[in-house]
């Protein structure tokens, strides 16, 4: 009987839905990440059930055709990239059967082509991978902390702990991380500033947050604060406007216990509190508290397959639910009638508001809310309607409420825009069983050498009299 430390060998022959290896001991399934199909491994006992375990992988004995070196020296450690062992063209084929998987078994979507055939039906579309998925994310949130030899570090949280890896060179990052932390950690050293730690609350310097318009190369620094403000500010001010591209330096204040990253406060030290990227010929300001997609290649992409599936003539209303900072409200706005895009967080809409105004976009308006409140409630005005719904929520997927709403006001089409595949097939089913129907499904990975997976889905009514729309 297999015990907890036992050293197993396993051929590694599938995929858990989080990219760990699995294979099995004596018919006992065990789960190894850092591994991939075809890996002949030694693994460590570290956790058994009752039918299932997990090991730790001690030695790869033969390695698969589908295994890459690692570009990331942390990558083992560090819990963001969980896939960067396996060629990127099998990566792609991991998340297409991951939708496919939590579409079929969770949203009870049919379809039809056998699995073995190696195509797909007409529902499905090939996943919208990158040419070069690398060095792609235009925000990074680097928490600061100690090494065990008593050094300021930053780095990310080893997976599933509040253990600091040090990383300053993340290769899915910008190149600019490196000097911008760089330049912090060193002033946190010649004036003696503390990082925060989470045990007892002390300490002044939480996360360091950067990002850039990959575009306009406009660069933020974000220091987030237990405190009011940072010790010698002026000098540090100094360094980082010396980085190319330094447009906004601004303080965000978080005295709360517990993991989240930021407060509400933003103080601003020096430039703008905001910067601009562009997203096709649009464009849009980022403010430390906006939501903005982190990929801003793939961005391009995606809404571009959101708007497609849209199928708008100029007539339609449209409903654009979290819609951030109004990202696909504006790519939505230039071929549909009117839109209404609802966003929860203020700083957001107030930035929705001011790129439309400098897209020279006059038919789109923002409401300030809960899409679970403000949408029911201007739907059950007089005269409302929605001929097509746009959906982008978080991973939570969307509130019982918003899809109610949804069915009540019987849009034609609804754009289901999903980075969870697997809320996403709970929603689909819940929208299947009042009366819609899936049309299109898109995969796009936004996020290579994760598991992580963006899908758009198109669904009509069966109210309606109209055809497939794309």
């Amino acid at each position: 009987m297999i015990k907890k430390n036992d050293i197993v060998t396993l051929t590694i022959e599938d995929f858990g839905k989080d990219g760990e290896g699995i294979g099995k001991y004596d018919g006992f399934t065990v789960f190894v990440k850092d591994t991939v199909i075809g890996d002949t491994i030694q693994a460590r006992m570290i956790k058994l059930k009752k039918n299932y375990g997990y090991g730790r992988l001690m030695e790869v004995l033969t390695s698969s055709g589908y295994r890459v070196p690692a570009r990331c020296p942390a990558a083992r450690p560090c819990g963001g990239c969980q896939l960067q062992f396996l060629s990127y063209d099998r990566q792609l084929a991991f998340k297409q059967e991951k939708v496919r998987g939590n579409l079929e078994r969770i949203g009870g979507v049919q379809f039809t082509a056998p699995k073995e055939s190696g195509s797909e039906n007409a529902l499905m579309e090939p996943i919208i991978g990158m040419e070069n998925p690398w060095h792609y994310r235009n925000k990074e949130q680097f928490p600061i902390g100690w090494s065990r030899d008593g050094r300021r570090i930053a780095g990310f949280y080893a997976g599933h702990t509040h253990s600091l890896v040090e990383i300053k060179d993340c290769p899915i990052g910008t190149e600019e991380n490196q000097k911008i932390l760089d330049i912090v950690l060193k002033h946190m050293e010649r004036y003696d500033i503390l990082p925060y730690d989470e045990g007892t609350g002390k300490g002044l310097v939480r996360h360091v947050l950067i990002r850039k318009g990959f575009y306009t190369g406009e660069i933020m620094v974000c220091l987030v604060l237990n405190g009011k403000k940072l010790p010698a500010q002026t000098g540090l001010i100094h360094q980082l406007t010396a980085v190319p591209n330094m447009t906004s330096i601004v303080l965000n204040l978080n005295r709360e216990k517990g993991n989240r990253i930021l407060g509400d406060q933003v103080i601003l030290l020096w430039g703008k509190p905001y910067i601009r990227d562009t997203i096709g010929n649009l464009t849009f300001r980022i403010s430390p508290l906006s939501f903005f997609q982190v990929n801003p290649i793939q961005t391009q992409k995606l809404y571009a397959k959101a708007l497609e599936y849209a199928s708008l003539t100029g007539n339609e209303t449209v409903w654009d639910l979290y819609c951030g900072t109004g990202t696909i409200s504006l790519f939505l706005a230039r071929k549909a009638r009117k839109v209404y895009g609802v966003e929860i967080i203020p700083s957001a809409v107030r930035d929705a508001e001011l790129n439309a105004r400098e897209n020279g976009i006059s038919n789109v308006v923002f409401k300030a809310g809960k899409a679970e409140e403000v949408f029911p409630e201007e739907c059950g005005k007089e005269g409302a309607r929605a001929d097509v719904v746009v959906v982008d929520p978080p991973r939570k997927g969307c509130e019982q409420t918003v899809l109610d709403t949804i069915v009540s006001m019987k849009p034609d089409r609804v754009v289901y825009v999903s980075c969870d595949s697997a809320t996403l097939a709970r929603d689909v089913k819940y929208l299947s069983d009042k009366g819609y129907e899936v049309r299109k499904v898109c995969p796009v990975d936004m996020f290579p050498q994760s598991v992580h997976v963006e899908t758009v889905v198109l669904l009509s009514n069966n109210f309606s009299k109209a055809k497939d729309y794309v």
